[in-house]
């Protein structure tokens, strides 16, 4: 019966995850169609906007040309009407002079032979050649070609679909470079148009997503490098399209890449009471921890009560620590220190932290589950850390188990913190230069949790980050170093 009920609840999951799956085709469905009545009514209006455009064209060229040939009419025929009155004076004149030379050759008087200017007649200083040509096939045009073209003309051809190479895309350093080919060379490609979303699961992507599409236009190569990331998602899906001039092609297939980050927060509820939680920053806060009898009394009996017993508390997930560490757990007495909510019992992961180097004392590192409530950072065997001190004389010394080691080196403004459980490393490095600082060597025996101790000052954590490569490679060429914990024990 517990079989048959069992698969029948199976059959019934099955079913509705498959409800949704065609919920969500359906929403895509009409949404689809609402996208194709969009996108018709623009493309006929661009199209017919760029028809409009071409007529106008034709028609200022049109206007341009018959101007022209109003223009050079006008000049030739100002050329040859003052040619052609010209002409017509100096026949007048000379037909004059030609009765009068008759009448003279008529005459018997020979003295009248002299007195006849003949040879000053205009006609012959006139030029019986045109000053300009009757001739107008220089500005006759043949449109052959150019109709071939308007009747060549056609919808511009949409862009193939670029398709992402998952296998050639790198996540590495806090960055991802995606890489895409098309199916076939396209010499009308414009530019790369990219997208990309963060999210938190894996599969399919789901109708509506916590994180909106963030783009990246114009790019000219069929690769790209997203920079100067902060991984606070588990993954990233990138979707990336090509366009020419005109047109935009499809999105190519969704391509999801996981970022490999270490994400916490810090757990305000363990903190110390004079110290500021805010998202992932602190700051001392004198006044803190100053809470009336009463509310102590209420917080006492809470924590005495079987919800808050260890052995429930011991149920917990090993991976999330606990949010809400009141009372009796929270770090009081000289402990200044408040721990973040996630552990680390697997893998190589990385943080970084910026403090006020003027705080009169701060640490950062490591600790185990069960450091305790007046435990200081380095002080016990519960905890590794690299420790600030400003308090009369200024040192930066790398701590554990109340032994300490001064470091030479000088005290950067942001360090990163290195840890890979399985090989008991962890390691600090200047944040900014990647140089290492110091590395614990040991083993750990259960999940540590990042740790932070501040008095009189301030610091802020960075998560979400990849473990940079010159870390990495640096921790293979210093494996054998001799900058052990081993002095510290």
């Amino acid at each position: 019966m517990e079989e048959q009920k069992e698969s029948l609840q199976k059959i019934v999951t099955t079913l509705a995850l498959k409800n949704e799956e065609i919920q969500n085709f359906i929403c895509c469905m009409k949404q689809s169609l609402q996208n194709l009545e969009a996108n018709s009514t623009r493309v006929q209006e661009d199209l017919e906007s760029e028809f409009t455009s071409l007529h106008a064209v034709l028609d200022e060229l049109k206007e341009g040309m018959v101007t022209r040939i109003k223009q050079e009419r006008a000049s030739r025929t100002y050329e040859l009407q003052n040619q052609l009155s010209a002409c017509t004076k100096a026949l007048e004149s000379s037909e004059e002079l030609l009765e009068l030379a008759n009448q003279t050759l008529c005459s018997t008087e020979t003295d009248g032979f002299s007195q006849v200017p003949v040879t000053m007649a205009p006609a012959f200083r006139l030029s019986l050649k045109a000053k300009a040509s009757d001739n107008m096939s220089h500005l006759m045009v043949d449109f052959t070609q150019e109709r071939e073209m308007l009747q060549a003309i056609k919808f511009l051809p949409v862009p193939p679909t670029p398709e992402i190479q998952a296998s050639e895309c790198q996540v590495c350093d806090n960055s991802i470079t995606v890489v895409w080919t098309l199916p076939e060379p396209d010499s009308k490609i414009d530019h790369y148009d990219l997208e990309y979303r963060r999210i938190n699961h894996e599969g399919p992507p789901r109708a509506r997503e916590d994180y909106p599409w963030m783009v990246v236009e114009g790019i000219k190569e069929s690769e790209f490098t997203l920079t100067g990331l902060r991984f606070d998602t588990r993954y990233m899906t990138f979707r990336v399209k090509a366009c020419n001039k005109a047109v935009a092609g499809e999105f190519s297939e969704l391509v999801t890449l996981e970022t490999h980050a270490f994400v916490f927060k810090l757990d305000s509820g363990s903190s110390h009471q004079n110290l500021k939680v805010e998202d992932l920053s602190v700051e001392w806060d004198s006044s803190g921890g100053k809470v009336p009898v009463q509310d102590i009394r209420k917080e006492k009996n809470r924590t005495n009560s079987p919800m808050h017993s260890p052995a429930r508390s011991a149920m917990m997930s090993p991976k999330r620590a606990p949010s809400a560490r009141v009372g009796r757990d929270r770090f009081t007495a000289e402990s200044y220190t408040v721990l973040a909510d996630t552990m680390i019992d697997a893998g190589q992961q990385y943080w970084e932290v910026k403090f006020d180097k003027e705080s009169k004392a701060f640490a950062a590192g490591v600790a185990l589950r069960s450091l305790g409530r007046f435990d200081q950072l380095g002080k016990s065997n519960a905890s590794w850390c690299i420790h600030l001190n400003n308090w009369l004389q200024q040192s930066l010394t790398a701590k554990h188990n109340n032994k300490a080691r001064t470091l030479d080196c000088p005290i950067p403004d942001r360090i990163g913190i290195y840890c890979n459980y399985e090989e008991g490393t962890l390691s600090f490095y200047n944040a900014k230069t990647k140089t290492l600082m110091h590395t614990f060597r040991t083993k750990f025996q259960q999940p540590v949790i990042p740790a932070f101790m501040v008095w009189n000052g301030s610091f802020s954590v960075q998560t979400g980050l990849q473990v940079p490569t010159i870390v990495q490679s640096g921790q293979k060429r210093n494996s054998n170093t001799s900058s052990s914990n081993a002095s510290l024990t």
